[in-house]
């Protein structure tokens, strides 16, 4: 069994997702999966080209939106290639090949099984399954894995990606209370978020102040979780009479079915969610315009001042954002926010940590526009929320942290030692370990 194939991102990112498995895939049965966002599912497709015919089991909610992810990452994956392969071309190079096509990420979508939240399945081999909800984004699941060993059953937790309390739309995280070995994410091991208000208010802010100096708001966002999140929040702020009418552009055909899909699904919704959430209310109270077609998106570059635009990708290294920060990050009179992590070296990274220039589509653009970090929307636990997670188990379990930068992830692992005195695991990529 295999839980999660996701894409890798940052730096080494091209030579990584393109290296072969460290395992043979048509060996693999069952492969888990939490959540939809592409770190998670983004080389199933190279995994079914690669062998694999096995069952992809995940929530109602998560086969909607992957199957979303998968064909819009396919065709970014060959788009880039197209355009590479000109520029190798020219340079007397072979062509660039692209990672998998929209046909490969077809091929994957039969192999996609749904089980709602809280059901026991069976694999009929002595293992049991069952997602509990992470509370991250729509559909997210921690995985309980029961295992019969002889007379004897263990237990595995997979964490996924662990939500934070309060977040809109969806329920909080459901935490279990026992378990032998915990799989446990550390994206923000190391540090804590202001809360949702402080982030609310510093948004208003932004915007306010942004168009009092004639300019726009950028926001990256990744078109699954936040860009939803995002329109929640701005809907709720004009209806409070907060915020006035406000022009809203999103830049992303994904989004806009993501979030017909999101409306799909009231079952994950939250208490206050299920109340004032429905197809119509989202357009209530601002003025949001969704762009389709290239020509769309390329005329938003023709607006100078009082639009919020909020495209993808959230680590701005793919989609359209790459194309508004280059019409606006230039300019001092606008400004870009970061509502989610940006991965050590991504372009969003180096926009962040204030580079003096950045290179977008082999062109140097000066970073003059204000920058801004609302840690507040993050749709990931912080280390406080992780902590507490943890904390619900009355047992003693082993506990391996992954997906988290090095550092932060070894922080997080003393942290858990300390605090509990758990053993804990932080592996090497390609360790293998025997329980």
């Amino acid at each position: 069994m295999l839980v999660d194939c996701g894409m890798f991102q940052g730096e080494d990112s091209y030579a990584l997702n393109r290296a072969p498995f460290l395992f043979n895939p048509s060996e693999i049965d069952y492969l888990f999966l939490t959540h939809a966002h592409i770190d998670h599912s983004g080389l199933i497709p190279k995994l079914v080209k690669d062998g694999f015919r096995g069952r992809i089991i995940a929530t109602s909610a998560t086969t909607d939106l992957v199957e979303l992810m998968l064909y819009d990452s396919a065709h970014i994956q060959e788009t880039d290639s197209e355009w590479l392969t000109k520029k190798a071309l020219r340079a007397g190079r072979e062509p660039v090949l692209p990672l998998y096509t929209v046909d490969d990420a077809r091929a994957s979508m039969p192999f996609l099984n749904k089980i709602p939240y809280g059901k026991i399945g069976h694999t009929g081999k002595g293992l049991k399954y069952r997602f509990l909800d992470a509370g991250h984004i729509l559909g997210s699941g921690s995985l309980e894995i029961w295992v019969q060993d002889g007379h004897q059953e263990k237990k595995v937790i997979f964490s996924g990606d662990i939500g934070r309390k309060g977040n809109p739309i969806i329920n909080d995280p459901s935490v279990a209370t026992e378990s032998d070995y915990i799989v446990m994410e550390s994206t923000y091991g190391n540090r804590l978020h202001k809360n949702m208000s402080d982030s609310i208010n510093e948004l208003i802010e932004v915007i306010k102040v942004t168009f009092k100096k004639g300019g726009n708001v950028l926001i990256p966002a990744f078109a699954i979780g936040r860009t939803q999140d995002i329109l929640y929040i701005l809907n709720q702020l004009v209806r409070e009479g907060r915020l006035y009418k406000i022009n809203v552009y999103i830049d992303s055909p994904l989004a806009e079915q993501a979030t017909k899909t999101y409306l799909a699904h009231p079952e994950c919704f939250d208490e206050e969610a299920k109340r004032i959430l429905n197809a119509e209310s989202v357009a209530d109270s601002i003025r949001l315009n969704f762009t389709n077609s290239v020509d769309e998106s390329i005329a938003l570059n023709k607006i100078k001042s009082h639009a919020i635009i909020i495209a993808g990708s959230g680590m701005c290294d793919g989609g359209r954002i790459r194309h508004h920060l280059k019409h606006n990050l230039w300019r001092p009179e606008c400004s870009i926010t970061f509502s989610g992590f940006q991965a050590s070296g991504t372009l969003g990274r180096r926009i962040v940590d204030r580079s003096k220039t950045v290179r977008i589509f082999g062109e140097e653009i000066a970073v003059k526009a204000s920058i801004y970090t609302l840690g507040g929307f993050s749709a990931h636990a912080d280390q406080q929320g992780l902590i507490e997670w943890l904390s619900a188990f009355n047992d003693s379990p082993q506990v391996f942290v992954v997906h988290g930068e090095e550092k932060t992830a070894l922080q997080f692992s003393e942290l858990i030692k300390e605090k509990y005195g758990f053993v804990t695991h932080v592996p090497d990529k390609g360790e293998v370990f025997e329980l």
